[in-house]
């Protein structure tokens, strides 16, 4: 018999306190915990490192324009069904869905505003909405955004965040492509600026059109940006990619991108670009 047994020990459950969903959130870069509530006074941005999680085109749009200052256009415009797209849900189903969840009619809010007293034609994309996959309707939008901006001698600014072209309306979406560079080629001869912004991610067509033919094109830290994805790339190529491979900061080194702008600077970078190309003294 031993001298000693095997001490006995009662289990003590303790139950994490209840903490209410959406309260706090975890950086990924950091591990930092941080309050929701302070990262939407900060455009969803990490304080202490820099990191810059999705936000929605309303609220990027409040951000950046002046208060009172936008004037939404093609909010009639509504994706129909053009190829009877059949699936594990009908294609109709789907964007009713998202027309619920996120209170928009596409992937796109067009509109006019002012920064810093500046008119600008304004597109932003909202990666919410299917992925802010390219239909007819958001190229039809954007168009219209370009031309509006050409129409009235105002610089143009779209705002992309997309996984590339609508697979629900084929041949249709692809159109957008052409479409959208055609409109800025136009804007390009009357003179006037155009300004991309590429926010995380912006790949495929979208990356391959209207996001990376800007007279400026300026990133978000991070962001993820190109045409095919890194596994179907290096699938292709039999070639290792390079570290940081389809970041903005490797985009930037080889020169596709002119700029990498914190969201917290953007709104002062885009009006000290703007009256740049204006060749007018500093707005207020």
């Amino acid at each position: 018999m031993a001298l000693f047994g095997k001490p006995k020990y009662t289990p003590v459950i303790v139950k994490k306190k209840d903490i209410p969903k959406g309260v706090y959130t975890k950086c990924p870069v950091s591990g930092d915990i941080v309050f929701v509530k302070e990262l939407e006074q900060n455009q969803m941005v990490v304080p202490r490192s820099g990191f810059h999680f999705p936000i929605s085109a309303p609220d990027r749009l409040a951000h950046l324009l002046d208060p009172g200052s936008f004037e939404e256009t093609g909010t009639q415009l509504h994706s129909v069904d053009p190829l009877g797209f059949t699936g594990t849900s009908s294609y109709p189903s789907k964007l009713e869905q998202y027309r619920k969840e996120t209170g928009l009619n596409d992937a796109v809010v067009t509109g006019f505003g002012r920064i810093h007293g500046l008119e600008v034609s304004i597109a932003c994309m909202d990666f919410r909405f299917l992925g802010a996959s390219m239909g007819a309707v958001v190229g039809e939008k954007i168009t219209r955004a370009i031309e509006a901006a050409t129409e009235r001698k105002v610089p143009c600014i779209v705002i992309s965040s997309s996984g590339g072209a609508r697979m629900y309306e084929g041949i249709f979406s692809l159109m957008q492509m052409a479409k959208t560079s055609a409109a800025l080629a136009r804007h390009a001869q009357a003179r006037l600026p155009y300004i991309s912004i590429l926010t995380n991610p912006t790949m495929a067509g979208v990356m391959a059109s209207y996001a990376s033919l800007g007279d400026v094109i300026l990133a978000e830290p991070g962001a993820v940006v190109g045409f095919a994805g890194p596994r179907v790339i290096k699938e292709t190529t039999k070639q290792a990619l390079p570290e940081g491979f389809q970041t903005a900061e490797f985009l930037l080194k080889h020169g596709l991108i002119d700029q990498i702008v914190s969201r917290l600077e953007m709104r002062d970078r885009l009006r000290d670009l703007m009256v740049a190309f204006s060749g007018k003294r500093r707005a207020a």
